[in-house]
């Protein structure tokens, strides 16, 4: 298969400023009678509509800054994957197309999920194949990059559960596991590592259901009446070099502290003022150390402080997003003092979002 950028637009709508769009589409975001989760949920703050996607773009996931500081974003179009998962680049007015992406061989499907690039200058993602397979078909992968073109993509890890997180390092690059479970614990989930070194040197094959010598710690979700068992998902870290991570199905959030030979020396749990429901994507300002942390399940962008205080910068009830409110948010990404927020809009029993629709869209928050 053939990649290539693509400079033409693609049929999507751009928003800047503080301008919002009206669209004709009539997809409704879906009733949230019933579910006093939906109807306890109130709005915070003033999010702006950044794109507007088409259907072929419905599930907007990751994020990365590239060396020319353009934004790649990864979307694996779960919500209707009769689409092919794809990466496209935010230009200076428009999203474009940037490369179609080689399917697993067994699932027949491409799942991109978060990406980051390494300090070799090529552009790493991870997928979410358990969408599509349980039995371990998720990858890492690697787009080599050639004068800020993409060329050869091949899997540099093999044998993941549910690839989520990406983050460099460093030459070490950290991958979160959402599903890695052991045979004692159907809950599971990790954080992964791997050297660049290694990665160079041929595909790493995890072992699944052990602790791979690859793994940095693991984590157990406690289902709620979501029934969602996703562990591990988001994952950065801070100024003094300690990770973060938390579950999607419990929103309980942990801190890992590293050695000098960048092994486990603790991992705890973060105590905070205001309980959160939901950890998906998550990013810390190295500036502050302050957390933006996505909670996916109540409509919510958070800012946890250093100290574990909790505040809502974002919330807003079921909505599509086509006037800019957040639907389902699920990464984050800071670039200066902007926010950019991915609305995955795909989601599970007992979340503020009821629904995914046929809007698909990106927002923003500028920070003070």
């Amino acid at each position: 298969m053939k990649q290539f950028l693509i400079p033409a637009l693609l049929g999507l709508s751009l928003l800047t400023g503080c301008q919002k769009k009206e669209t004709g589409d009539t997809a409704s975001s879906g009733s949230s009678e019933g579910d006093t989760t939906a109807q306890s949920v109130s709005t915070v703050g003033d999010p702006k509509l950044l794109y507007t996607l088409p259907n072929k773009y419905n599930t907007p996931d990751g994020m990365a800054i590239g060396p020319d500081s353009s934004i790649y974003l990864s979307v694996p179009n779960l919500a209707n994957n009769t689409y092919p998962g794809v990466i496209v680049k935010f230009a200076a007015d428009s999203v474009q197309f940037f490369t179609s992406l080689p399917q697993q061989p067994d699932t027949k499907h491409a799942a991109p999920m978060d990406l980051a690039f390494g300090p070799d200058g090529n552009l790493y993602y991870a997928e979410n194949q358990h969408e599509n397979s349980k039995d371990y078909k998720s990858r890492l992968m690697r787009i080599t990059m050639q004068n800020g073109k993409p060329g050869k993509i091949d899997p540099v890890v093999v044998n993941l559960a549910l690839g989520n997180a990406v983050v460099w390092k460093g030459n070490t690059i950290y991958v979160t596991d959402s599903q890695w479970d052991m045979p004692d614990n159907d809950k599971g989930s990790a954080v992964f590592h791997f050297k660049l070194d290694e990665l160079n040197k041929g595909v790493v094959t995890l072992k699944p259901k052990t602790m791979d010598p690859h793994i940095l710690a693991t984590f157990t979700t406690t289902v709620n009446e979501t029934g969602v068992d996703n562990g591990a998902d988001g994952l950065d870290y801070d100024s003094k070099g300690a990770f973060y991570t938390g579950s999607f199905g419990d929103g309980t959030l942990y801190k890992l502290t590293l050695k000098p030979d960048g092994t486990l020396a603790s991992k705890e749990t973060v105590k905070v003022s205001t309980p959160i429901s939901c950890v998906d994507g998550l990013i810390v300002d190295r500036r502050t150390d302050k957390l933006y942390v996505c909670n996916s399940r109540t409509n919510a962008i958070v800012v946890v402080e250093p100290d574990g205080k909790v505040s809502t910068l974002v919330q807003n009830p079921d909505t599509d997003g086509k006037d800019g409110r957040v639907d389902q948010p699920a990464e984050v990404l800071l670039k200066g003092n902007r926010l950019y927020i991915t609305d995955f809009d795909k989601p599970e029993k007992h979340f503020v979002n009821k629904k995914a629709d046929q809007v698909h869209t990106m927002s923003y928050v500028d920070l003070k």
